[in-house]
C-alpha cells in the first residue's frame, strides 16, 4: 500500500483557509526617501509616519491626527499635505498648494540674489623701485577703486637683493595711506609675507559705497 502524506494542519480562525484573509498592515518608516532633494519637503504619500500635528491652509491649528486623515483633508480641499517640521514629535504638516509654495520660494530666492552686493578686491602690484610718475598713476587707481566701493589690496614684491629695500616699501605704503585717508580705512596694515609686502584698504563709512557685511568677494588684479 502506498503511503500518502497528510497535508499540514492549518490554524483555525479568521486567518485560516476557512476564514477571510486580511492584507498586511502598512508599515510606516522615517527612513530616507530615494531620489529626494534635501531642499524639498515631503508631501502627500511621501509622508510615512502614523500621525502628524496638522495646520490647515489658513494657518489654523487642527491638532494631532492620523496621516491618512490629514491627507484626506488635503485632498478634499484640492490641496497637498506638506511636512514642515520633520523632526518634531509628531512631525508638523501643513495643508497647502505645494506648486504655489515652490513658486513663491523660488521667487524670494531670486529677489534675494538680486539684492546681494558684490565686493571686488582689486589688487595693485608695485615694485620697490617704481618710479614716481608710475606710483602716482597706481595711487590714483587705488583711490578710484575705493570710491567705487571696492577694496584695494596693495602688494610690493621684492626680488633677489631688493629685499634690502623693505623700508622703502613701508614708506610707499604710508604714503598711499596718507593720500586716501579721507575715503578709506586700513583693513590689514602693511605686513611682510615672505618677499611680498601686503596692505589692504577698504572704503570708509563716509565713502560713496561703504562695504556691507554680507557680500560676495571677488579678487581682481590690476
Amino acid at each position: 500500500m502506498a503511503f500518502i502524506p497528510s497535508s499540514p494542519s492549518s490554524p483555525s480562525g479568521p486567518s485560516g483557509p476557512s476564514g477571510p484573509s486580511f492584507p498586511p498592515r502598512p508599515r510606516f518608516s522615517r527612513g530616507p526617501i530615494p531620489n529626494q532633494n534635501k531642499d524639498e519637503h515631503r508631501i502627500n504619500e511621501r509622508i510615512r509616519v502614523p500621525e502628524v500635528r496638522l495646520i490647515d491652509e489658513n494657518g489654523g491649528q487642527v491638532g494631532v491626527v492620523s496621516t491618512r486623515e490629514a491627507l484626506q483633508m488635503a485632498r478634499d480641499r484640492g490641496l497637498d499635505l506638506m511636512e514642515v517640521s520633520p523632526n518634531a514629535q509628531p512631525p508638523v504638516c501643513k495643508i497647502c498648494d505645494y506648486g504655489k509654495f515652490k513658486y513663491e520660494k523660488k521667487k524670494k530666492e531670486h529677489i534675494a540674489k538680486k539684492k546681494q552686493t558684490v565686493i571686488k578686491v582689486k589688487e595693485i602690484q608695485l615694485r620697490p623701485q617704481t618710479e614716481e610718475h608710475d606710483l602716482d598713476y597706481k595711487f590714483k587707481n587705488v583711490r578710484t577703486f575705493l570710491e567705487d566701493g571696492d577694496k584695494a589690496k596693495i602688494s610690493i614684491m621684492f626680488r633677489g637683493r631688493e629685499i634690502t629695500y623693505v623700508e622703502q616699501g613701508f614708506k610707499m605704503m604710508r604714503q598711499l595711506e596718507e593720500q586716501v585717508k579721507d575715503i578709506a580705512i586700513v583693513e590689514a596694515p602693511p605686513k611682510l609675507e615672505g618677499k611680498k609686502l601686503i596692505m589692504v584698504l577698504a572704503p570708509a563709512s563716509s565713502g560713496k559705497k561703504p562695504a556691507p557685511k554680507a557680500a560676495i568677494i571677488i579678487n581682481e588684479k590690476k
